[in-house]
C-alpha cells in the first residue's frame, strides 16, 4: 500500500468515527427525558400566579421638622452664680437715692445682655483708654467710661489692657435698687 491509500483510508476511518460519535450522542440526548427536571419550578410559579395581586401600601407621609427656639436668652444664665441679696440695714432701709437715671437715653449695647457682650480689644487714642466690644449679633462697638451698655444701666467705670468694670442697677426686690458691679474679661483671657 502507498503511503497515499493509507492516508485516504486512515481520513475515511477518522471521519466515519466522529459520525459515529456524534450520532451515539444524539440518541443519549434524546433519551433523556428534561420535562420532569423543571416540574417543581413550573409548579411553584403556576402557584404564585394564582395567589391575588396586593397593592403597595403609600409612604407614610412625615411632618416638618420644627427646630427648638430658645426662648431664656435674656434671663441669667445657669452658669453665672446667683445675685444673692444680703438681709438690708437700715441705712439700705432708708432708700439713699439709688435708683435708674430718669432722664437717661439708651444707648445701643444696651439693648444686649451683659452675658452676649464680649471684650475683643482695646486702644488708646489722645490720651482716652477705649475698649472694643463685640454686641451679641456680631457687631464690634467702641466705648469708654461713662457709656452705658446691658439691660440693667450697666455704666462703664474703668477699662484697662484686660477688662472692663462696670456697675449696674438692679431691683432689690424689696421695692428699692441696689448697685451691682460687673467685669467683662478679654475674650482670650476668659476662654
Amino acid at each position: 500500500m502507498t503511503t497515499d491509500t493509507s492516508t485516504t483510508i486512515m481520513t475515511d476511518l477518522s471521519h466515519r468515527a466522529r459520525v459515529l460519535g456524534v450520532l451515539v450522542m444524539v440518541l443519549l440526548l434524546s433519551a433523556c427525558d428534561t420535562s420532569d427536571r423543571f416540574q417543581d419550578i413550573r409548579a411553584f410559579m403556576a402557584e404564585v400566579e394564582q395567589k391575588p395581586k396586593g397593592r403597595i401600601a403609600p409612604l407614610p407621609e412625615f411632618e416638618a421638622y420644627q427646630a427648638f427656639t430658645y426662648g431664656a436668652s435674656n434671663r441669667r444664665s445657669p452658669f453665672e452664680p446667683p445675685i444673692i441679696i444680703p438681709p438690708k440695714t437700715e441705712e439700705q432701709k432708708r432708700n439713699i437715692g439709688v435708683k435708674p437715671p430718669a432722664d437717661h437715653v439708651k444707648q445701643y449695647l444696651e439693648k444686649f445682655n451683659l452675658a452676649a457682650i464680649s471684650m475683643v480689644g482695646s486702644l488708646e487714642q489722645d490720651g482716652e483708654t477705649w475698649a472694643l466690644v463685640e454686641d451679641g449679633e456680631g457687631g464690634v462697638h467702641r466705648v469708654q467710661v461713662g457709656d452705658y451698655m446691658g439691660t440693667s444701666w450697666g455704666q462703664i467705670e474703668s477699662i484697662n489692657d484686660t477688662r472692663i468694670d462696670i456697675t449696674e442697677i438692679v431691683s432689690d426686690g424689696a421695692g428699692g435698687w441696689l448697685r451691682r458691679p460687673r467685669s467683662i474679661e478679654l475674650r482670650g483671657l476668659v476662654e
